[in-house]
């Protein structure tokens, strides 16, 4: 027996598994394998066994976090996606306000934590629904505020090398919703400076973000947030909405009447419907605006070619 069937008889690594209940768009096929590892080796180990057993060869790897700013093919992921287990989770406050965080911590937790420990700074990841990892990957923000305002360090594991470290986060290349972390770089901490603050104050600024969110973005829906990046200057959802499209429909995915960056699923929806209005309305708007949008959306695994994607988006 080989070890990658070692770690499916054990169940540390599971086969078929369903990835869309784990994405905030509720769509997409099933993972050729599937793990939760709790600990750095238990990482290192699941990745190795698949990369190292015949049937699983060169097979892509993906992580997911808290599932948005994702779609998942319907035909599923054919290879390995790791999702980091309740070890990475941690969230610890240093008498000094320096904050350690694991990777799969959700933001809105650590927003709530670090306020109620009297700590400011941190509240405006309470508007995004991701986690630490995914935070510093891709550089998140809200309301004014990035990742990089706060970051001190990360740690960070290279899937494919095994080796780990914390890296400043002056080294990361961390701009507007962008890192220079590859593929194989896995964040599964980060430390976050914070400020004196009161417990009354944070709460205040807490609802403040909370309350924003509810007056601009469609709630209560399936969405994965923003799905275009902001062009510099300018606003995506204004230059989309400038184009005539909301409400443009593909299937069971529309543009949001309430935020046009927004694309909202309805229960008769499918992956690929999210595939096709990305680009359909990408190359809408610059036919209208002369402005191209960039994705800050993320596609997993094969979609059905569309003519407006560009060649090295087809298939994922």
């Amino acid at each position: 027996m080989t070890r990658l069937a070692d770690l499916v008889e054990t169940a540390q690594l599971r086969e078929d598994v369903t990835l869309g209940p784990l994405t905030t768009y509720k769509l997409g096929g099933p993972a050729r394998w599937y793990a939760e590892p709790h600990d750095e080796d238990e990482l290192r180990e699941v990745v190795a066994a698949v990369r190292a057993d015949p049937a699983g060869g060169d097979a892509p790897v993906l992580v997911l976090g808290r599932g948005s700013n994702l779609a998942v093919a319907d035909a599923g992921f054919p290879g390995l996606v790791v999702r980091l287990g309740s070890g990475f989770a941690g969230i610890d406050i240093a008498p000094d306000g320096t904050v350690t965080a694991g990777g799969a911590a959700p933001l809105p937790v650590l927003a709530r934590t670090t306020v109620a420990a009297g700590r400011g700074g941190l509240e405006f990841f309470v508007g995004i629904p991701g986690s630490v990892g995914a935070a510093v990957r891709m550089n998140a923000g809200c309301l004014g505020s990035e990742t990089v305002d706060w970051l001190i360090a990360a740690r960070v594991l290279d899937l494919f090398g095994g080796t780990v470290a914390w890296r400043p986060a002056g080294d990361l290349g961390l701009a507007y919703r962008h890192s220079d972390l590859g593929d194989g770089d896995v964040v599964v901490g980060a430390r976050f400076r914070t400020e004196p603050s009161t417990p009354e104050a944070g709460s205040a600024v807490l609802r403040e973000v909370t309350r924003w969110r509810r007056d601009h973005q469609p709630g209560g829906t399936l969405n994965a947030g923003s799905v275009f990046k902001n062009p510099p200057g300018d606003h995506a959802g204004r230059l989309i909405d400038a184009a005539g499209l909301k409400g443009l429909r593909v299937g069971g995915v529309a543009v949001s009447a309430k935020h046009a960056n927004f694309f909202v699923a309805d229960r008769s929806a499918s992956a690929q419907d999210v595939y096709d209005l990305v680009w359909t309305v990408r190359r809408r708007v610059q036919a209208a605006t002369g402005v191209l949008l960039e994705p800050e959306i993320r596609f997993a695994g094969l979609f059905r070619p569309h003519p407006d994607a560009p060649a090295g988006e087809r298939a994922t």
